[in-house]
């Protein structure tokens, strides 16, 4: 019997394929707690352990969507799912002492690049008008988190951390069935007359990319660096079970994954710049609350609040930065996102050598709510100093070079 491989099988395709990539991604996160006690971690090698799969994921974006372009979406995408399978194996089965460990989770992390192969090949099945239902749905697969964060203590505390490992082989294993067969490679799209190598240069010698990876390193980055720490924060600092502290990072994550569309939808009608002015003040302010060690209750609502703002600033970057780069949206913002992913690289570390030099994590949260401090008022410097910034105060209105906005929201 023939298999009917229809646009709506490839969306559903490569938002399972996102889905369960982005679990694999925090996984080391989720498991953070069980391994740290097993293998004797230090609080920095600790936030170090957690950070490298995002690092992984970040360094794996370009080089994925290249693949993508030349080979095809899905035939990339098969290759990675089963790629996913050695560090799986590796983590079940081997005795890892801490620096194969952190070999695993940059092999794993790999799985963070998932976005550059299932966007695309969910998107180029379905026509402009529906582009941004389209990117919406498959981008949902960051909620990965939640099932990571929910089902892996559990899960570790009856079997050991290593079985997880094992036992994430068959949703794995199950999702590549189902994208090999319900998937289908749509027509690739003309080639431009701009060659790669101008294009890039061209998009790279904008200041304004550079604004926007700084301002979503802030966002994205925070949001995929607690997102993977949290469960090690909360277990070091308020001394909750590693099950409490996964079901509460599972609750966080699903706040902000849920924000990010909500961001989108306000930046389209207040103004992106608008939206990032409120986030980044809101932000900067939940850090330094955090670092002053409120009660649990206080401190859990904070985590909440801040991992949704920080899911809000998703989406409204991502407002924006098709405005400015109509032309040049993918790789555009397949920079500004592999930039997101750094950030949550740099965050699970910086709070890790905080704990280790001082003994509370107070002093790396303070320095985030200087960096997000310092977001907001770089961005009022822009919007003052820059008529061409002025604009983007406004719902639609194109930022940086006065340009027609001719696309929707993208990006993970």
């Amino acid at each position: 019997m023939r298999i009917l491989r229809t646009p709506f099988t490839t969306l559903m395709a490569a938002f399972l394929h996102f889905d369960t990539c982005f679990a694999l991604w925090v996984l080391l996160g989720a498991l953070g707690i069980f391994i740290a006690q097993n293998l004797k971690l230090s609080p920095a090698e600790q936030g170090f352990l957690v950070a490298v799969p995002t690092l992984g994921g970040s360094l794996a974006r370009f080089p994925m969507g290249i693949l993508g372009d030349r080979f095809g979406y899905k035939r990339v995408g098969t290759i990675l799912l089963f790629f996913l399978f050695l560090p799986l194996l590796a983590g079940w089965l081997l005795p890892l002492n801490f620096p194969a460990l952190l070999a695993v989770g940059l092999l794993l992390g790999c799985a963070g690049s998932s976005f550059a192969v299932a966007l695309p090949l969910a998107s180029r099945c379905y026509p402009a008008e529906r582009q941004g239902l389209v990117m919406g749905i498959t981008a949902a697969g960051n909620m990965g988190t939640v099932i990571a964060n929910l089902a892996a203590p559990a899960l570790a505390r009856s079997y050991g951390w290593h079985v997880v490992m094992g036992l994430a082989m068959i949703p794995l294993a199950l999702v590549l069935l189902i994208f090999v067969t319900l998937s289908r490679e749509a027509e690739k799209a003309p080639a431009s007359t701009v060659s790669l190598s101008q294009s890039s240069g061209s998009i790279f010698k904008s200041a304004d990319l550079w604004w926007f990876a700084f301002f979503y390193s802030i966002t994205f980055g925070g949001f995929v660096g607690l997102s993977t720490f949290l469960p090690l924060f909360l277990h070091n600092q308020y001394g909750l079970s590693a099950v409490s502290a996964g079901l509460l990072t599972a609750f966080a994550s699903l706040a902000g994954s849920l924000a990010r569309p909500l961001g989108g939808f306000l930046a389209d009608r207040l103004g992106g710049i608008f939206m990032l002015n409120i986030v980044f003040s809101l932000v900067a302010i939940s850090y330094a609350l955090l670092a002053c060690v409120p009660p649990l209750g206080l401190g859990a609502a904070l985590i909440l609040f801040l991992l949704a703002m920080l899911g809000t600033g998703n989406g409204a970057v991502f407002q924006l930065v098709p405005l400015r780069f109509p032309q040049q949206i993918g790789m555009a913002t397949g920079f500004v996102g592999a930039c997101g992913g750094l950030g949550g690289f740099l965050l699970p570390s910086l709070l890790g050598e905080a704990r280790q030099l001082s003994g509370g994590y107070a002093t790396g949260l303070i320095s985030l709510a200087l960096l997000a401090l310092g977001a907001l008022v770089s961005l009022r410097l822009l919007v003052s100093l820059r008529p061409d910034w002025q604009l983007g105060q406004h719902a639609a209105a194109p930022v940086g070079r006065p340009t027609t906005y001719s696309g929707g929201r993208g990006g993970s």
